[in-house]
């Protein structure tokens, strides 16, 4: 059984940080590229940033290019999300995901396996 467990959200003022982590199991980890996701109520999940299986290609959303940062750690199952200098419109659940496709990660549809989200609430 897969399952891909987001952690690290919380309520952060402007200008501050969160570190979102996502442990994974059930899957061949390394063999996967993974994304970040993110829906905001009323508003369609979003791209945020994908890092390929090896970790040495990373895209991101023009909004977020500078601030966040993702990166993976095959010998844990885990990927990450570093966020600095987070805006309220940075509000939004979080969701990691997996694909086993190398092209259209930016696209929630091509994506295999989902987390349950984190809430991620950034105040002004």
């Amino acid at each position: 059984q897969v399952q891909l467990v987001e952690s690290g959200g919380g309520l952060v003022q402007a200008g501050g940080s969160l570190r979102l982590s996502c442990a994974a199991s059930g899957l061949a980890f390394h063999s996967y590229g993974t994304g970040w996701f993110r829906q905001a109520p009323g508003k369609e999940r979003e791209f945020v940033a994908t890092i390929s299986w090896s970790g040495g290609t990373t895209y991101y959303q023009d909004s977020v290019q500078g601030r966040f940062t993702i990166s993976r750690d095959n010998a844990k199952s885990t990927v990450y999300l570093q966020m600095n200098s987070l805006k309220p419109e940075d509000t939004a659940v979080y969701y990691c995901a997996a694909t086993l496709q190398v092209s259209g990660t930016r696209t929630h549809r091509n994506y295999n396996y989902w987390g349950q989200g984190t809430q991620v609430t950034v105040s002004s």
